[in-house]
């Protein structure tokens, strides 16, 4: 389908300069189709970059409407709880126990207890979640992933790249 998006898009610039030179040089642009075109130029760049580092959301938004981000690259920022073995090797949204670890994270809409977001299944690869193994509860930390199911009506999301923002005890850590 692309390629023939792209095939249509190569011969509209021909016959655009063939029209342009026909002419003789005098066709501009009136500047609400100038607008218009900046303004497709800018959407294109705008959704380029959301697949590239993921839609910007909030965890509870999704899980209380996960389909309308299935297949999307989401990105939040939120506070870790723990590492956790919740929603591995269930088998319509499989994710391996011995390939992944799952994530908790904090509910974004309560901020005086520690709930987790358990509606949110998460999944990073072991491998990168050794880099991340000393993480504590309360550490804030950004996700970008993408949610490739919602099985049992929550959003099931692989994460692609997990960045701590900042730590919770770093301060106590330092003076020990």
């Amino acid at each position: 389908m692309k390629k023939i998006i792209n095939q249509y898009k190569k011969i509209l610039a021909v016959i655009t300069l063939i029209l342009v030179f026909t002419i003789g040089n005098t066709y501009v642009l009136s500047a609400p189709a100038a607008t218009a075109i900046k303004t497709t130029n800018q959407t294109k760049q705008n959704e380029a970059t959301e697949i590239i580092t993921g839609l910007s959301v909030d965890p509870v938004k999704v899980v209380n409407n996960p389909k309308l981000y299935l297949n999307k690259s989401i990105t939040f920022e939120t506070d870790f709880i723990a590492f956790s073995s919740l929603g591995l090797d269930y088998k319509p949204a499989l994710r391996e126990a011995e390939k992944y670890i799952g994530l908790l994270i904090q509910r974004t809409d309560v901020k005086d207890h520690i709930i987790p977001l358990s509606e949110m299944k998460l999944f990073l690869l072991r491998k990168d979640a050794e880099k991340h193994i000393d993480l504590e509860q309360g550490d804030k930390i950004k996700i970008t992933g993408t949610v490739f199911s919602t099985a049992l009506g929550d959003p099931w999301v692989d994460i692609k790249s997990l960045t701590v923002i900042s730590k919770k005890n770093k301060d106590n850590k330092e003076n020990k």
